[in-house]
């Protein structure tokens, strides 16, 4: 159990206990509750001159009751119409007699004039000093959700000042406003506008008189010390303040966390403070804190790449790997990674990562890691790319080669990543053939992400070489990259590569070639008018013992007609109508409308009542009007005179289809 007693001055015995004083807190401007002040927002070069309080509020005598009530509704109506200096006059009136307005009243007052800043800066000005007077005269009437409202606007403002004379003000006039509703906010501007030392002062007031007052509110949380912390350790690098925070913490019996160890480890680690450092370890330890040990280690990590210790660096690094916990999480985030290259590249050079990178991967090995994203080499590697340093990144890589050493695959997977981002193709396609030669295998989500960056540069043969990398590996999840490559062939409008693409791959049991295959690349081959290549393919498929369907005839049909070759029609009617029954195969209404179009445009009729018929036979409907339309459009000057002559079997089935379309009449 956590006890309300100094730790840090017992676990860290060297560390000498402090009092707590308010030294750092700045002497509260006064005049704060003055209507006119115009300098509370600004940086004055010279302080301003400070007429006695009393002065801004005249003593005047009382109001009737009917006169106050006429101020509030007057007030209240302003505030209901927006008119925001109708408003405040009516507050003024009311407080120059010495009365105040009701707490909703007053609360909603101040939060127009928040929100009416955007109109007139002045209006800010107005709540602040509203604040100020009520605190001082009678603070029941502001809520908590209020002042926080207050500090918010004053938190987006120029200068952090009035938001820390409005904290002081609370504590000059005893106003013990729970840290939580202040705490947060008031850190933040400070962050913002890096004054954290006027924080610190207001913090360690407040501590002090939640120690002496013993105000529980004003204790601050877990998350109000590691705040302060944050800004002794990250931000001033101030060892006194962090002994004083910890002081606090101790005598608060606040329990600290990862977060605060980190902190701490971090401002050790830039000044170099090693016995410290030890120390910490051994107080984690008799806490035994449950949470990811690696916060500390990456915060160890970023100090010591500040200070430019590489060795103890490359220590840490090391010794977090070999601690790593047994789920095999994350060992940094991104931002570690980017600190710990530019600390080397600063003060070192790329071998020196190369080497870390090396002996890491000794330490990974026998750990059996499983995904490469969460090696060092990953972290590194994709630093350097996170930081525009492609270059270094490939240099890393010939290093460790230099070396004698192999890299592993989390190396080549980040600088993968990055020529997939960049569209760098073809040095992707070499990369995986370095890693294939090397015995590394990439998933099949990689392969599938640098095919799809290939076929949106139109780099072709680069897909081509990623997958034949696939298929050669072990992966059997290849479709996604099949499908992948076929759609952008398609949409580039190249099927003379879909077509050599699948007579590659048609055979690999893992891709499930289909009918819908070839009925791209033939649909493909049509749209473009090149016939003779989509009726080779069409061969190559009847081949290899694909059924066509009802598409795959289709296409075909709309192709021939587009380039005018209706005999070729009439040699696909006969093959389908030898095949109709076959395999399940048989005739539908699309498909019976192509072949009577094409045929009656091209003049065949006998053929076309073949159709006709079948179509009957079947029970599908047929729309004579659209058969009537193309006969008058192609053979409308057409005597059956002539054929009597010529063909008596054409004459006939011409007759026939007239007196079956109806043109007889």
């Amino acid at each position: 159990m956590w006890r309300r007693r100094p730790f840090f001055s017992v676990c860290l015995h060297h560390w000498r206990r402090r009092s707590i004083t308010t030294t750092a807190t700045q002497s509260p401007p006064s005049s704060l509750y003055s209507f006119l002040n115009p300098t509370l927002f600004s940086n004055p070069t010279s302080p301003p001159p400070q007429p006695a309080p009393d002065s801004a509020i005249t003593k005047s005598p009382p109001l009737t009751p009917q006169q106050r009530s006429l101020l509030e509704t007057t007030l209240t109506t302003s505030l209901s119409t927006h008119d925001t200096d109708s408003a405040w006059k009516s507050f003024k009136s009311l407080t120059h007699h010495n009365h105040f307005p009701s707490k909703p009243l007053a609360n909603s007052l101040i939060a127009h004039l928040c929100t009416a800043h955007n109109h007139h800066p002045l209006n800010l000005k107005r709540a602040f000093a509203c604040v100020v007077y009520l605190m001082e005269k009678n603070p029941n009437l502001i809520d908590d959700a209020t002042l926080k409202l207050v500090l918010g606007f004053m938190g987006k403002g120029s200068s952090p000042k009035p938001a820390f004379a409005l904290v002081r003000c609370l504590f000059k006039n005893r106003v013990f406003v729970p840290f939580d509703v202040w705490g947060d906010t008031l850190y933040g501007i400070s962050k913002q506008n890096g004054c954290f030392g006027a924080f610190l002062g207001v913090f360690v007031e407040n501590c002090r008189v939640a120690l002496e007052e013993g105000v529980e509110g004003l204790r601050p949380g877990l998350g109000g010390f590691n705040a302060a912390l944050e800004g002794c350790c990250l931000g001033t690098e101030c060892v006194e303040d962090a002994d004083r925070v910890l002081e606090l913490m101790s005598r608060l019996g606040v329990r600290p966390d990862e977060a605060s160890f980190g902190y701490l480890g971090y401002l050790y680690a830039v000044k170099g403070m090693e016995g410290k450092i030890v120390e910490l370890e051994d107080l984690r330890r008799g806490f035994e804190l449950r949470d990811d040990k690696m916060v500390f280690w990456g915060n160890l990590v970023r100090g010591y790449a500040k200070s430019g210790d590489l060795e103890s660096m490359s220590r840490t690094i090391l010794r977090a790997v070999k601690e790593r916990d047994e789920r095999g999480g994350l060992l940094f985030g991104d931002e570690i990674y980017c600190e710990a290259v530019k600390g080397f590249l600063k003060n070192g050079s790329v071998k020196d990562l190369a080497r870390l990178i090396v002996e890491a991967q000794g330490v990974e090995s026998q750990q059996s890691v499983s995904a490469a994203e969460r090696t060092v080499g990953f972290g590194i590697v994709s630093a350097c790319v996170n930081l525009g340093m492609l270059d270094k990144a490939y240099t890393i890589l010939d290093e460790i080669n230099a070396c004698g050493a192999k890299a592993g695959l989390g190396v080549y997977l980040s600088i993968l990543n990055a020529c997939i981002k960049e569209q760098r193709t073809a040095e992707a396609a070499q990369l995986v053939a370095d890693v294939s030669n090397l015995g590394l295998q990439l998933d099949a989500g990689c392969y599938d992400s640098l095919i799809e960056a290939s076929m949106s540069c139109q780099d072709f043969q680069s897909a081509f070489s990623l997958f034949r990398d696939m298929r050669e590996g072990t992966l059997s999840n290849l479709k996604p990259s099949y499908l992948t490559i076929m759609t952008g062939l398609t949409e580039n409008n190249r099927p003379e590569l879909m077509a050599a693409f699948l007579d590659e791959v048609v055979k690999d049991p893992r891709i499930e070639v289909g009918t819908h295959d070839w009925n791209s690349i033939i649909h493909a081959f049509c749209k473009a008018g090149r016939l003779e290549d989509a009726r080779r393919t069409f061969r190559r498929m009847m081949f290899l013992q694909f059924e066509p369907n009802s598409q795959t005839y289709l296409s075909l049909i709309n192709g021939y007609v587009t380039g005018e070759k209706y005999f070729s029609v009439l040699m696909l009617w006969n093959e389908v109508r030898r095949r109709d029954g076959f395999k399940g195969f048989k005739l539908d209404s699309g498909l019976v409308d192509a072949f009577l179009y094409a045929l009656v445009k091209g003049g065949f009729f006998d053929a076309a009542m073949q159709v006709v018929e079948k179509s009957q036979e079947l029970k599908i409907f047929v729309d004579k009007w659209r058969y009537k339309q193309a006969y008058m459009e192609n053979h409308k000057k057409l005597k059956v005179s002539k054929l009597r002559r010529r063909n008596f079997r054409k004459m006939e089935a011409l007759i026939a289809f007239k007196n079956w379309a109806g043109l007889n009449a």
